[in-house]
């Protein structure tokens, strides 16, 4: 028995990249192709299909597979386009933090003096709150939208890229074929943008993959609090907050979207485990 499970443990631990990579793929093609599977429409309701049971046919995807809900919407469908909206958000969160955060670097790490010690405070007060409560406070403050919370989310991970960048700028900016760039008249912004950039971005990819996650667990938090994506629009968190009431009688109402949210979330950590291990020549 203790054999067996060793053996386990080696293999998933050997193959686990290509375990979320595989289950990121199938999350992205599901999400990506739903209007091409006839899925029933996600926000209307059909008090007909209220809490209709899981029929588990997926050959039929027009017959509630996973149930319907509280409002008769088909559950299936709900998680499906609650993906797209989830993974979208993250994707335009983590890439409008990624800009800022790099940008910031590349100048903290390259002007360095007054310049870095300028944005690195900033870093250090970005870090010191707590980021819920950032988050929280700026979508009170401005209201609930997708636009904004789209803003809030990416002002939650830019600190990280900064961090990175800065210290791979000042330890690229010393190498010679910059001091060559220095040495023929090459201005600033090309020696940063052209030279400097393009040797950072190892780091920068692995970063962006893993606050996928982190961002898409954020959104799924403040759409709960009601803070985020707002009805009728399907959200995975949104759908955990509609469905607690009725844990104790439907409990799939709940259940399947916080195992969606589970499966994405796991997926992309094991995407950026497999991704830092292949491009970080200390690991190999």
């Amino acid at each position: 028995m203790i054999a067996a499970l060793r053996k386990v443990r080696t293999f998933a631990g050997g193959h686990s990249g290509w375990i979320g990579l595989v289950l990121l793929a199938a999350v992205i093609l599901i999400v990506v192709l739903a209007p091409l599977f006839g899925l029933p429409d996600p926000v209307r309701n059909n008090l007909r299909g209220r809490f209709v049971p899981p029929s588990f046919n997926f050959l039929d995807l027009t017959r509630y597979p996973l149930g319907g809900d509280h409002l008769g919407r088909d559950l299936f469908s709900r998680i499906v386009y609650g993906g797209r909206v989830s993974l979208a958000i993250g994707a335009l969160a983590v890439g409008l933090g990624g800009v800022i955060g790099v940008i910031v670097g590349l100048f903290a790490g390259f002007y360095k003096g007054w310049v870095d010690r300028v944005l690195m405070r900033l870093v250090d007060v970005q870090l010191s709150i707590p980021l819920m409560l950032l988050a929280l406070l700026v979508v009170a403050a401005l209201g609930p939208s997708l636009q904004n919370l789209i803003i809030v989310l990416a002002l939650t991970s830019w600190v990280r890229y900064a961090r990175v960048v800065r210290g791979q700028v000042l330890a690229v900016r010393e190498r010679e074929f910059v001091q060559s760039a220095y040495a023929i008249g090459v201005g600033n912004l090309r020696i940063i943008f052209v030279h400097i950039l393009p040797n950072v971005l190892t780091p920068v990819l692995v970063i962006a993959t893993l606050e996928l996650a982190r961002v898409i667990i954020l959104e799924a938090g403040m759409s709960f609090l009601g803070l985020g994506v707002q009805p009728p629009w399907p959200s995975w968190g949104r759908m955990l907050a509609e469905g607690r009431n009725y844990m104790g009688t439907y409990p799939e109402v709940s259940v399947y979207p916080g195992l969606a949210l589970f499966i994405t979330a796991l997926a992309v950590n094991l995407s950026g485990d497999w991704l830092r291990d292949r491009l970080d020549p200390k690991l190999r």
